[in-house]
């Protein structure tokens, strides 16, 4: 499968979310739910679970489709994804890293 970079730079290919949505599977949904809640300290129900990647026009996690600044931002830009932007790495996009640093690598290698 071919990677899926959302613009923050996670990959949607291989988040729990979207192989949960991909497979329409709803015990990886109830334990996806079940993990972010805790990761994120927040309420996610496993019906919330239903997405086809960040940058798709499918169906987006509620959080991706209506709340995401870098997501908003992204597409206010007109850029593929953050590694696009003239103003990489901004406030919001480090803060992000902070919690998923992996991203930064991913869009330290599209840079490059």
């Amino acid at each position: 499968m071919a990677r899926m970079i959302a613009f923050c730079g996670a990959d949607c290919s291989e988040c729990e979310g979207y192989l949960a949505t991909q497979a329409d599977d709803d015990s990886k949904r109830d334990e996806t739910a079940k993990a972010w809640s805790a990761r994120y300290n927040a309420e996610i129900k496993p019906e919330q679970i239903n997405c086809d990647g960040c940058r798709s026009d499918g169906r987006k996690f509620f959080y991706c489709a209506t709340m995401c600044e870098l997501r908003q931002c992204g597409l206010d830009k007109g850029v593929d994804n953050c590694a696009g932007c003239d103003e990489y790495p901004c406030q919001k996009l480090e803060a992000f890293f902070q919690v998923t640093p992996e991203a930064r690598a991913v869009l330290d290698g599209l840079r490059a």
